[in-house]
């Protein structure tokens, strides 16, 4: 019997789900791009002048402003709320089961998510009738407007509440790995709470905040229902946007819609890679116990 070697039967592996990528994910990112250079009523590969009638798009502009406002604050939010909680998970709630509440919203699907923030925090909503039956505002249209706003506020607190048990379910296994011994000596040395996060969680934290932000951020930019339904006409997000553009009467928007896909896409695989170089970057000062 012929045994095989650890090593080559890594490589093997990794040679199978290299090919699964190259067949699938692959051909799907080749049509994307091979149809955002189409023209429109020919279907004959040509120049960039669909990516330059995106660029002069000032619809695009904009929503890409928006879609990075509200892609950023909801993940920056989400992820220091959710270490937060991870850390009092840990050091105060390490043996109540009450921890566990804390992953209920993650059993809630995203659509039903965004129609429970319309439900409360519409003009029309729970939390405006409730103020006005209190007598705390004469109408109930004086309540602030928080859904369906030009800010996305709504669509923000959806992906929050939505994002944070994510954040935590990440975020605590690398607590309970890291070593308590150096949190007592930080603190006998008279270190601040403070201290100890800096010089100890943090350095632990650090890739695995930076691997779920870059995760987070890449959902929520492309993610489809939740803008659908809490955003406003304009400035509409990337995603919807780029599904209209798809989907309406006219072909000829197809192709520059296919444009705005392949642009989504190169601007994620940047900021991959860059959050790539800051993860290993960080392990390799680790190791070296900088």
């Amino acid at each position: 019997m012929k045994l095989v070697k650890p090593q080559t039967k890594a490589y093997s592996l990794i040679l199978r789900y290299l090919l699964f990528l190259l067949m699938f994910i692959g051909y799907g990112v080749f049509e994307l791009f091979s149809q955002s250079f189409e023209d429109a009523h020919d279907q004959a590969l040509g120049s960039l002048g669909n990516y330059e009638l995106l660029f002069s798009n000032q619809y695009f502009w904009d929503s890409l402003l928006t879609s990075i406002n509200i892609t950023f604050s909801s993940t920056i939010i989400s992820i220091v709320l959710g270490v937060v909680l991870a850390r009092l998970i840990y050091f105060y709630l390490h043996q109540s089961k009450w921890k566990y509440l804390i992953w209920i919203p993650m059993l809630i699907p995203h659509f039903v998510a965004g129609h429970l923030i319309l439900l409360f925090f519409s003009q029309s909503g729970l939390i405006s009738r409730a103020f006005y039956n209190l007598r705390w505002i004469n109408h109930m249209s004086q309540f602030p407007g928080v859904v369906n706003d030009p800010w996305g506020i709504g669509i923000i607190l959806t992906y929050i509440w939505k994002e944070v048990p994510f954040v935590v379910l990440m975020v605590l296994p690398a607590y309970y790995r890291q070593n308590k011994q150096y949190i007592d000596v930080v603190r006998t040395l008279g270190g601040s709470k403070w201290q100890v996060f800096k010089m100890v969680e943090w350095p632990a934290l650090y890739p695995i905040v930076i691997e779920t932000a870059l995760i987070l951020w890449a959902f929520v930019i492309t993610a489809y229902e939740i803008p659908y339904l809490l955003g406003v006409t304009y400035p509409k997000m990337l995603s919807v946007l780029a599904y209209q553009w798809f989907y309406q009467g006219d072909w000829s928007s197809r192709p520059i819609a296919m444009a705005l896909f392949s642009v989504l896409t190169v601007f994620i695989l940047m900021i991959t890679f860059g959050c790539f170089r800051l993860t290993q970057s960080g392990r390799f000062r680790s190791m070296r116990g900088r």
